[in-house]
């Protein structure tokens, strides 16, 4: 009776920790990414960045993070409260549980779908951001949130097209059984028209330059989180951020042979992973420093005239492929 008494108690008490143990080293990464694309962007504009609050500017993201988080929030007057502050809540809730599916550690959930759940997940990061644009009760705001989410719905069609063929050849929709497929072969060698396209997919689904036009302040103030302050508009920053970091494992899992050349080292593994997710995030703010912003008409038709026809013509392609070589086998 004792036992299971104290199970009941312990019980959320595991949860909290297990929570926390995933939510922290996402804020710490969030943190230090932000640190990163100001360094790599200023020198890229031949300036030095942050470099005065902490030793070579390290404490610069804890300090923006103090000052949005004791800041007071304001909320139009016209605007749903409950709406209002449950959009952004609910996307940094999102971005959070996406990476409780990552094959990373022990820790992580071993989902037999975990690379369904992710593109399935990924997409309702559409509903808060529709609702803070409609809830703000401002053009503005409600603007850039229907831009935001014909953008993502646009670009989550090449997401699912690219994946498929990637799933076919692993046998599986689980992430873990990329790491058996790639373990002599990474997969953008063989499969590099999908990877270019996964790519910019990447850049227009985390709203990155030149594909941000969600929050293009030139032209719409901001979009859909012009009239969020304070710990609100934090949480929709954190989980933006935290949402690039995940895009970015995730394409080394499927493209760049995820823990390879160290599988299945847990530790030498998990630090290949972050060095080639690191390369991409770089690539990232290199993009962002060296393109304009593009026109939106131009990013709806690099989805729908570009995209979709030739991921469309790929996976014909690779499964026709697949077909032949198992129907008429190949002896060397």
């Amino acid at each position: 009776m004792y036992e299971s008494v104290s199970g009941v108690y312990l019980a959320p008490v595991l949860i909290i920790i297990s929570f926390l143990g995933l939510i922290v080293p996402v804020l710490l990464a969030v943190a230090l990414l932000t640190l990163l694309e100001r360094k790599v962007i200023g020198y890229a504009q031949l300036r030095k960045g942050p470099n005065l609050v902490g030793p070579l500017g390290v404490l610069q993201p804890i300090a923006d993070g103090l000052k949005l988080f004791i800041k007071e929030n304001f909320k139009p007057s016209p605007a749903s409260p409950i709406m209002f502050f449950g959009a952004p809540t609910s996307f940094f809730f999102i971005a959070v549980v996406l990476w409780g599916v990552m094959p990373l550690s022990s820790s992580g959930l071993n989902v037999s779908f975990s690379l369904f759940f992710v593109i399935a997940v990924s997409s309702l990061s559409a509903y808060p951001v529709l609702i803070a644009g409609w809830a703000s009760n401002s053009k503005y705001a409600l603007l850039g949130s229907l831009r935001g989410v014909a953008q993502i719905i646009s670009y989550e069609v090449s997401f699912g097209l690219i994946v498929i063929p990637l799933a076919y050849f692993a046998g599986s929709w689980g992430l873990s059984s990329f790491q058996l497929l790639q373990g002599s072969i990474w997969l953008f060698i063989p499969c590099l028209p999908l990877f270019l396209m996964w790519y910019i997919s990447t850049l227009a689904e985390t709203n990155r330059a030149p594909f941000d036009l969600t929050e293009g302040e030139s032209e719409l103030v901001s979009g859909y989180n012009v009239e969020y302050s304070g710990a609100p508009f934090a949480l929709f920053f954190i989980g933006e951020y935290a949402n690039i970091i995940l895009i970015n494992v995730l394409s080394v899992l499927l493209f760049l042979g995820g823990t390879s050349p160290f599988y299945p080292c847990v530790s030498f593994g998990v630090i290949s992973v972050v060095l080639k997710s690191l390369f991409l995030i770089f690539s990232f703010l290199w993009v962002r420093a060296s393109f304009p912003r593009i026109r939106y008409d131009q990013l709806m038709s690099v989805m729908w005239k570009g995209f979709l026809p030739w991921s469309m013509g790929l996976l014909v392609f690779y499964f026709l492929s697949l077909y032949l070589l198992s129907a008429f086998p190949i002896s060397f």
